[in-house]
């Protein structure tokens, strides 16, 4: 998931500048996505975790024999991109859904805020490499990926937080 998990740390730390709504609102008077939804962060962020995915792959397949566990999916070139740029689409898709509740950027969304980035991987995978996605994501794996995430998500928008990276803790 490490190709999923990257982009959305990376989104934060490295985003800035316009926001990708350009400061437009939706026919509901409400932003579009936000203000902390910016261009360069959604750019470094996908091309961050699609770095690490390329890394990830080099280390799976170091001098031509697989470091492959029974229970450690190895990824692809296809399945790196859309673990990547899906999981900050995910992240956008709960963004627009938070506006249209007329919930506030940083506004607790509870689920939603653990999970959009695994929903928008898995979704864009499911389209890309379906048959990947259907081979790798076993339901143990399915359930390690949840448990994981959970606290995987807690653990960083805390430390977010405290770096004043992120206006709330969760």
């Amino acid at each position: 998931m490490l190709p999923a998990y990257v982009p959305n740390t990376a989104a934060a730390l490295l985003g800035g500048g316009p926001p990708i709504d350009g400061g437009r609102s939706w026919g509901d008077g409400r932003r579009i996505f936000g203000e902390g939804k910016t261009i360069r962060g959604f750019v470094l962020g996908v091309l961050t975790g699609m770095a690490v995915g390329g890394i990830e792959i080099w280390v799976q397949t170091l001098a031509g024999w697989q470091l492959s566990w029974y229970f450690l999916p190895i990824h692809t070139v296809v399945t790196v991109c859309t673990f990547a740029l899906g999981a900050l689409l995910g992240d956008l898709g709960k963004s627009f859904f938070k506006r249209r509740l007329g919930m506030a950027s940083g506004d607790p969304w509870p689920i939603a805020d653990q999970y959009d980035l695994v929903a928008g991987a898995f979704l864009l995978t499911a389209i890309f490499a379906h048959g990947w996605l259907l081979a790798n994501i076993t339901l143990p794996v399915l359930v390690w990926i949840l448990l994981v995430t959970f606290v995987l998500h807690r653990v960083t928008n805390i430390a977010g937080h405290r770096l004043g990276v992120k206006r709330v803790p969760w």
